[in-house]
């Protein structure tokens, strides 16, 4: 008979196991080819068990963590756990193979191996930046089917027994215009999940499999434990909301509380297009343990019983739960929209508790082109930044990333200017809010990119028509755009747009929204 656990024991591997998650995510940070990696942090790292519940995570973007455990459920459920064998590494960025979100982003999943038996499971995502399409960054607006969007990497094996299969190397590189690129940032995504591989396999040797086990088995217990507090602290009922989105189309959702069980129904939304603005149903379960998160359990504190009390109820084949060939290219903007809506919805509920609307966007804007001093091929990924709402306490904060973004930085100045011959006119936060709120919005930025040589630009800006939504009477923010002025003083404005020609002497200026405001003063 197994003697009981301590406390401290279990604390400590379970402390351990969150270390390995930050290790995964420092060494990817320091080893990464792509600025988008290592200066932007488009990145997510995390550690599940055998079968993919998340046990912990590093730092990064949120919604990321969210990808993992699903990535690798994903994995299971096709090769199967008994034809998982030791030294074998999966790679998939196909939203229809565990992907979840698009092309662009790359999970890596490596099974973590005990006297013969999976015991973990250490995964990666980031963000290469060309995965070849029709446009250079993979980010096209005009396509209709996936095919058109890169290179599709169905959870196959980049490693068997040890061995790198070169074939499916090769594979990615000849479907890259950045071959170095994919290259250097996907062994930095190996040398992750190695190193927690490692330290994994050292916790389980120095403690033993029941310790480890009753670890995991505390740390989901918790999990539920804390969101089920904090789903007993809300209001009981059914919340709904139908938001008008700026393609005119009405999207609703429908939260339901109860003391043990929180769920949001996706039902009654439009069917999904054929157009890259589609998300999978993991994408939209992502956008509901944000908001499930963000009320239960406001902590860093989160694992597969965090979500335990959680349902998300949606109906295939629309645009919260896409299927077939549908294109997933623009997903995140549909995600954010999504997330927004039930942030909003809830906010109307605890307007004390929440804040205001944010600029809600991603804003991602992709240059490519060959730098023009040294000759060398380029892609940048620069999300931007905007304006957060305001709370019942104080005005909103400047100049942040969106919700879906979190622990991610912009591409500095110097790095845009050096590494890809891009002159930045001016970075400055807008300008503030004119209403009479009792407590303004956050600041957008005004931003201007000045091309040294030609450049083939791509752009998703959505909360581009219908501004951001104030709280408690308070006024809207916002929009969020970007406009090409041309040498001859032609303007072009444009939200969604890919394949642009931007020639030497255009500018590029951006704009992002002010966060909502709150109440009214006086």
């Amino acid at each position: 008979m197994a003697l009981p656990v301590d406390p401290i024991t279990v604390s400590v591997i379970q402390a351990s196991l969150i270390a390995a998650a930050d290790e995964m995510f420092a060494v990817l940070r320091k080893t990464a080819m792509s600025p988008i990696i290592y200066e932007v942090l488009d990145v997510g790292t995390g550690v599940t068990d055998a079968h993919g519940c998340l046990v912990s995570s590093g730092a990064g973007i949120p919604t990321f963590v969210g990808v993992l455990d699903k990535a690798v459920k994903r994995i299971i459920a096709l090769h199967g756990l008994d034809n998982i064998a030791e030294g074998d590494l999966f790679i998939t960025n196909d939203p229809h193979f565990g992907g979840v979100t698009h092309l662009n982003d790359v999970v890596l999943a490596l099974p973590v191996f005990h006297q013969g038996k999976i015991v973990a499971w250490t995964a990666s995502i980031a963000h290469w930046t060309d995965v070849g399409g029709k446009t250079p960054g993979s980010m096209a607006v005009d396509v209709t089917e996936i095919f058109q969007e890169g290179l599709r990497l169905p959870a196959v094996k980049l490693f068997e027994a040890g061995k790198v299969l070169q074939s499916v190397v090769d594979i990615i590189t000849a479907n890259s215009r950045m071959p170095e690129f994919v290259t250097g940032d996907l062994w930095a995504q190996v040398a992750a999940s190695r190193k927690a591989e490692t330290r994994i396999q050292q916790l389980v040797a120095t403690y033993g499999l029941a310790a480890y086990h009753a670890a995991l088995t505390d740390l989901f217990d918790e999990g539920e434990r804390r969101g089920k507090a904090g789903l007993a602290a809300l209001p009981h009922g059914r919340f709904h909301i139908e938001e008008e989105q700026d393609d005119g189309a009405i999207w609703r959702a429908a939260i339901t509380i109860s003391p043990d069980r929180f769920s949001v129904d996706l039902s009654g939304n439009p069917q999904q297009r054929d157009a890259p603005y589609n998300t999978s149903r993991d994408g939209a379960v992502i956008a509901a343990q944000m908001i499930f998160k963000a009320l239960t359990d406001p902590t860093l504190f989160a694992n597969e019983g965090s979500f335990r009390a959680l349902e998300v109820l949606t109906e295939p084949g629309t645009i919260f739960h896409a299927q077939g060939t549908a294109p997933h290219g623009y997903y995140f903007e549909t995600r954010i929209r999504l997330n927004d809506m039930l942030w909003q919805c809830m906010a109307r509920v605890l307007p004390d508790r929440l804040p205001a609307g944010h600029f809600a966007s991603i804003c991602g804007t992709v240059m490519a082109g060959v730098h023009p001093d040294t000759g060398r091929r380029y892609t940048m990924v620069e999300p931007q930044m905007g304006g957060w709402g305001a709370t019942a306490t104080r005005d909103g904060l400047d100049a942040m990333y969106s919700s879906s973004h979190g622990d991610t930085f912009n591409c500095p100045v110097e790095i845009c200017e050096a590494r890809y011959g891009i002159d930045v006119g001016y970075k400055r936060l807008g300008d503030e809010s004119t209403g009479t709120d009792l407590h303004k919005g956050g600041r957008g930025v005004s931003l201007s990119y000045r091309p040294r040589a030609n450049v083939v630009l791509s752009a998703g800006y959505s909360r581009n028509r219908n501004p951001v939504w104030g709280l408690a009477g308070g006024s809207h923010g916002g929009t969020n755009g970007m406009t090409i002025v041309r040498r001859n003083g032609e303007k072009l404005a444009i939200a969604f747009a890919s394949g642009v020609s931007v020639l030497p002497g255009d500018e590029i200026l951006i704009s992002t929204a002010n966060g909502g405001g709150w109440g009214t003063a006086g």
